[in-house]
Formats: C-alpha cells, sequence, structure tokens
C-alpha cells in the first residue's frame, strides 16, 4: 500500500532535508523564493502521486470501475452482463366487440407521461396468440385481451406501476384503449461492478469444477436477476432418478420463456459432470391472495395510500426467488412500511387464512389478487 502524502507534509518534508543538509540557517517563510521551490516540487509530486494510485486502481480487479473492468475482465473472456427489458402483461380493450381484432408483434403502447414505450412480442403462453397471424387475435364479442409486451429500452426505467401503461403509440383497428393490471418489475439495469466481480470470483473458484457452484455460474451467466433451485438426483416427476439434477430456473415473472428455459440447459451442459444427465424447466407458481385493512392517524390519507400499500405488497411478494415461502407475519410490515401514517394493518388474510405459503423446491409464490380497505 502506497502511504500517501499530503501538500503540507510534502513541503514540511523538503524543508526539513534542505535545512539538514545546509550549513546556515535557510529562509522559508511565505513568499521566500526556498519556500517557493518546496511548494512548486509539492504541487507536482502531488500530481505524480495520483498518476501512480490511478495506475494502481487499473492493475486490479478489485479497485477498476466502469470501462477499465471490462477491460481487465476480458483478459479471461468475460464480459458484462446487459441490461434486462422489462417484460409484462398487458390487457387490451374496446369498446364495441362485434367483430375480432389483431394485436401484431411489434406494436407500441406507451405510459401515461409518454416516457416508457413496450412493444407487443410473442407469447406462446397467452391464450390468444395466433403464430400464423404473428399476433394476438382477438375473438369477436370478447371485449378484452391479455398481450405480452416488453420495454423497448433495456434496464429499470421499464419498471412501472399498475395502471401505467394506458396510451396506444398508434392505432389498432378494432382496439380502443390499453392498460397493465400488473405492475411490470423484470427490468434490469447492465450488470454493476460489485456484482461483475463476484460473478468474476464464482468464475475463478468452478473452474475445473462439476459441482453445484459451478452449475450456478452457467445459469448466473445467462441474464441478470435469475433465482434457480437443483435437486440432484432427481426427476421432473419428483421421483428418485440417480445421476440426473433437475434445474428449476425463474426470471422473476413466474412463468420464463422457453428460450430462456433452453438458453440455461446449454449453459450447463458446459459445466455439468460427465455421465449425468439434466432437465431445466420453468417453475409451477403458486398464487397468493391478499386482504388487509389499514388505519391512518388523522393526518394520513387513508384513500391516497390503498394504492401504494397493493403496489408494495405486490411487489414484495413478486420479488420472492425461487423455492422461497411468503411468511404470514411479513404481510403487515411490508403495509407500514409504505406511509408512517398507517397505525394499524388488520384483518390481514393469506389465501384466505392466517398461515405461512410455503414453497417446495422448483416454485415460485406470486402475487394473485391483492385487497387493501
Amino acid at each position: 500500500m502506497l502511504p500517501l502524502q499530503t501538500f503540507t507534509a510534502l513541503v514540511q518534508q523538503f524543508a526539513a532535508s534542505a535545512q539538514s543538509a545546509a550549513t546556515a540557517l535557510l529562509d522559508f517563510t511565505v513568499g521566500s523564493v526556498l519556500r517557493a521551490v518546496a511548494e512548486a516540487n509539492a504541487s507536482v509530486a502531488l500530481w505524480m502521486q495520483w498518476l501512480i494510485m490511478l495506475v494502481m486502481s487499473k492493475i486490479r480487479a478489485a479497485t477498476c470501475v466502469g470501462p477499465d473492468l471490462d477491460t481487465w475482465m476480458a483478459d479471461f473472456g468475460l464480459t458484462r452482463l446487459p441490461a434486462v427489458a422489462a417484460t409484462g402483461a398487458v390487457t387490451f380493450s374496446r369498446f364495441s366487440p362485434s367483430t375480432s381484432a389483431l394485436v401484431p408483434v411489434g406494436a407500441q403502447v406507451k405510459t401515461a407521461d409518454g416516457t416508457q414505450s413496450f412493444a407487443v412480442i410473442a407469447d406462446t403462453t397467452q391464450p390468444t396468440w395466433n403464430a400464423g397471424m404473428a399476433g394476438y387475435l382477438i375473438p369477436a364479442a370478447t371485449a378484452s385481451a391479455s398481450v405480452t409486451v416488453q420495454a423497448v429500452t433495456p434496464g429499470t426505467g421499464g419498471n412501472v406501476q399498475i395502471g401505467a401503461i394506458s396510451l396506444l403509440a398508434s392505432a389498432i383497428p378494432g382496439v380502443d384503449t390499453v392498460n397493465n393490471a400488473a405492475a411490470v418489475t423484470t427490468g434490469i439495469n447492465a450488470e454493476a461492478d460489485a456484482a461483475f466481480l463476484a460473478r468474476f470470483q464464482n468464475y475463478i473458484n468452478t473452474r475445473a469444477r462439476a459441482t453445484l457452484a459451478a452449475i450456478a455460474y452457467a445459469i448466473q451467466s445467462v441474464q441478470q436477476g435469475l433465482t434457480w433451485t437443483i435437486a440432484e438426483n432427481t426427476n421432473t416427476a419428483a421421483g428418485y432418478q440417480p445421476g440426473n439434477f433437475l434445474v428449476t430456473v425463474d426470471d422473476g415473472s413466474g412463468s420464463p420463456p422457453s428460450s430462456l428455459i433452453t438458453a440455461c440447459g446449454v449453459a450447463i451442459a458446459a459445466y455439468r459432470p460427465i455421465g449425468s444427465t439434466w432437465t431445466t424447466q420453468g417453475p409451477t407458481v403458486e398464487t397468493a391472495n391478499v386482504a388487509l385493512t389499514i388505519t391512518t392517524n388523522p393526518a394520513g390519507n387513508k384513500p391516497g395510500l390503498l394504492t401504494p400499500v397493493q403496489a408494495a405488497v405486490d411487489a414484495y411478494i413478486n420479488a420472492l426467488p425461487n423455492g422461497a415461502g411468503l411468511p404470514y407475519s411479513r404481510i403487515p410490515l411490508v403495509a407500514y412500511g409504505v406511509d408512517p401514517s398507517i397505525t394499524n394493518v388488520s384483518s390481514y388474510t393469506l389465501n384466505s387464512g392466517t398461515a405461512d405459503l410455503a414453497a417446495v423446491s422448483g416454485q415460485s409464490i406470486r402475487a394473485g389478487t391483492v385487497t387493501v380497505s
């Protein structure tokens, strides 16, 4: 570690060295020639000290930041994981459902303030998806349909609250309105320096090892925001199968696309033990329906807090990682944290009961109906 010197210390050391080598008393008062020379040299020394520190910070991954860290990691063939575009469901509705309507892939919708745009993407899990027509076909006599959209700009900017998406970017024949009934929360910014360093450590620690940590690293390198569970000697029916391991992956939505599941399987193939078999799958979803009543002090605005409390509970549940349970006692704590004017949370139930909601391996708990009164 380089011992750093201050400007004053450098001037003092210059004066002490010069005086010790002189046979007569030297003048180092303010404005003297020797004082000016000492201060000039101290300024140069500080600049050189800064250059040395800059070089030292760039030769170690632990002290590199931004592009310098990217360059350092490139020597090992590692690149920073890109931002993830937020994906969620919106509902397209119409006032007169007398004829069918097609919502094509690529059609765009926007938030009410116009700052965030979302494009319709293909999703075979949606019942109205029609591959032949490359879009979502809303049948006649059907007033609305759920459609999957993805933020045009990747990152957390695409994460929006309930009801934020409400504008059609361009007219869609037979469709009048759009709205998102659930918050969109799956957008993630590009991998941060700290996360990049942590993944590099996992990379080093799992080289040439066919271990659980190596499989976890393979999954971790596919995309940000993934959670997973690994069940050894288990098949897809949760039965005993020696030599097979079952990997359940979730991207936070509870229903990751098949392309992501496939990508995880390909990544695992490079790290799995020889002679083993494996299966990758999405999670089974356990729905959590919550009801609660809040009370505020006289200064609180209860009607204005109903939606924020609902959004907070919804966000907490949807952020639970794959395989994690939902404690019943967390519900009031989340509600209390929304605003200090909330003085009581009562009559709260979880799936109409008062017990914790457990999740087994391969299962994700996601919010269903959250009712706040």
